[in-house]
C-alpha cells in the first residue's frame, strides 16, 4: 500500500520535518506532502532494512476512526472485505471500490474494539476515502472521523525491529508481550505516558512495526528509536528505499499497480474481495467485468538495465504491437537483476513465458515469474 504523487498545491510538511532536515534529507512532493526521499544513499538505506532495520516517517498516510454499533456493517458495505468478522486486535488489508469496480484506494483496517475500527489509507487518497466513507456511512449507525492531523505514523522495518523497540524503556504498558505479537495484528502501549499503537504491519517485505503516536510526541519517539536502533544498524530511510523494498516484496503502489481503471482481479487481489457478501459497493460491476482485461504480472530480467513505469511490453523482439505496459520497475538491490510489474494481455501472462520490454528503444528479454520477487526467510 502506498501513495500517489501530487503536483498541485504547495505540499504539507510532516511533523517530523525538522528531524529530516537535521539528518540532511533530500525531499520530494509525495501525496501532497514534502517527504524525505533519501538521507544518504538509496542502496545503503535499502540494504539496512534487509539486514538490520530502517526508520521511516509515514505520517503522510491518512487515518480514520470508525465507531458505532453499525461500524462493522458499514465497513462490510464500504469495503471489499468482511471487516465485521475481523477479531479485536487484528488488522486486515482491504480495498475501497467505486461503483464501477475500480480501486479508489487500498487500506489497512485495525479492529480496536467491538464497535471501533481504525482505517489507514494513502495520503493521495485521503479526500476520496473521506468522501466515500461519508456517503456510505449515511445508512449505518457508524461515525467516521478523519484523525490524520492528530497523529504521526513512524515505521520501524527490518529483522532487528522487535529487538530495537522492546529495548526502549520509555515504551511501557505493552498489552501483548513482544514475542507474542503477530503479523497483521496490533498491541497497545504508552510512550511518555501517552497512548501508542504498535501495529505489526509494513510495506517492505520485512518484519516490522508501524507506530501511531499523538503528533506532539512524534519528535521524541523518532529520536528515541533512532538512538536505540543505532547499535543494531538501524538508519533513517526515505521513500526511494521504501519503493524498491515494496517492489521486491511484490506490494502494489496506488497510481501504478492500482487505480480507478483497474479491478481487484486484474491486480491479482481477487482474494481480498468477499464476493458472497449480500452487498458491497462495486459488487455488481465486478460480476460483469470483462475476462479479457489486462492482468498484473511479475517480470524478471538480466543485466543491469531496468524497465521503468510506462515502458511498453511486447510479445517478440521486433513486433510493433504492445501487449502490455510496465507499472513499476527497478534494478533490485537485493537480487542484483532487473525486476518489474506490468499489466499484459491475459494470453501472455503465463509464468515462465518470455516477453520483451522496450527500454529506450532496445528490446530487452524478460521472463514472466511470480510475486513476490523477494521473501524473507525468518
Amino acid at each position: 500500500m502506498s501513495e500517489t504523487e501530487n503536483t498541485g498545491a504547495a505540499p504539507r510538511q510532516s511533523p517530523l520535518h525538522p528531524q529530516h532536515e537535521a539528518l540532511g534529507a533530500s525531499f520530494t512532493d509525495f501525496g501532497g506532502w514534502l517527504m524525505p526521499v533519501r538521507y544518504t544513499s538509496d542502496l545503503a538505506e535499502h540494504h539496512a532494512v534487509r539486514g538490520a532495520a530502517g526508520l521511516f516517517d509515514i505520517s503522510h498516510m491518512a487515518e480514520f476512526t470508525v465507531d458505532g454499533a453499525g461500524a462493522g456493517a458499514f465497513l462490510d458495505v464500504a469495503l471489499a472485505g468482511r471487516l465485521s468478522a475481523l477479531p479485536v486486535g487484528k488488522a486486515k488489508y482491504s480495498l475501497l471500490l467505486s461503483t464501477d469496480g475500480g480501486i479508489v484506494d487500498d487500506v489497512i483496517v485495525y479492529r480496536l474494539a467491538e464497535h471501533s475500527y481504525l482505517v489507514i489509507s494513502n495520503a493521495g487518497g485521503r479526500a476520496a476515502v473521506a468522501a466515500a466513507f461519508a456517503e456510505r456511512a449515511a445508512a449505518h449507525d457508524a461515525r467516521v472521523v478523519d484523525v490524520t492531523d492528530d497523529y504521526a505514523l513512524i515505521a520501524v522495518q527490518g529483522p532487528a525491529a522487535q529487538a530495537i523497540l522492546a529495548g526502549i524503556p520509555e515504551i511501557t504498558d505493552v498489552t501483548v508481550p513482544w514475542e507474542q505479537q503477530r503479523y497483521y495484528a496490533w498491541a497497545g502501549a504508552t510512550f511518555a505516558g501517552q497512548p501508542l499503537l504498535l501495529a505489526r504491519t509494513g510495506y517492505t517485505g520485512e518484519d516490522g512495526f508501524e507506530l501511531l503516536v499523538p503528533v506532539g510526541l512524534a519528535d521524541a519517539l523518532w529520536q528515541r528509536v533512532l538512538a536505540a536502533g543505532a547499535p543494531h544498524g538501524l538508519v533513517a530511510a526515505g521513500l526511494a528505499a521504501r519503493d524498491t523494498l515494496r517492489l521486491e516484496a511484490g506490494m502494489p503502489l496506488y497510481g501504478h499497480e492500482l487505480s480507478l481503471q483497474t479491478t481487484p482481479a486484474q491486480a491479482g487481489l481477487g482474494r481480498v474481495v468477499v464476493a458472497d457478501k449480500p452487498d458491497f459497493v462495486g459488487k455488481a460491476a465486478l460480476a460483469a467485468a470483462p475476462a479479457e482485461a489486462r492482468v498484473l504480472v511479475a517480470l524478471a530480467g538480466a543485466g543491469k538495465r531496468a524497465a521503468r513505469a510506462g515502458y511498453a511490453v511486447h510479445a517478440t523482439a521486433d513486433d510493433d504491437h504492445a501487449i502490455g505496459e510496465v507499472t513499476s520497475g527497478a534494478l533490485s538491490p537485493t537480487l542484483g537483476h532487473p525486476i518489474a510489474m506490468a499489466y499484459v494481455d491475459p494470453a501472455h501472462a503465463a509464468s515462465g513465458g518470455e516477453l520483451f520490454v522496450d527500454v529506450r528503444g532496445t528490446r530487452l528479454p524478460v521472463t514472466v515469474t511470480t510475486l513476490p520477487f523477494y521473501r524473507r526467510t525468518t
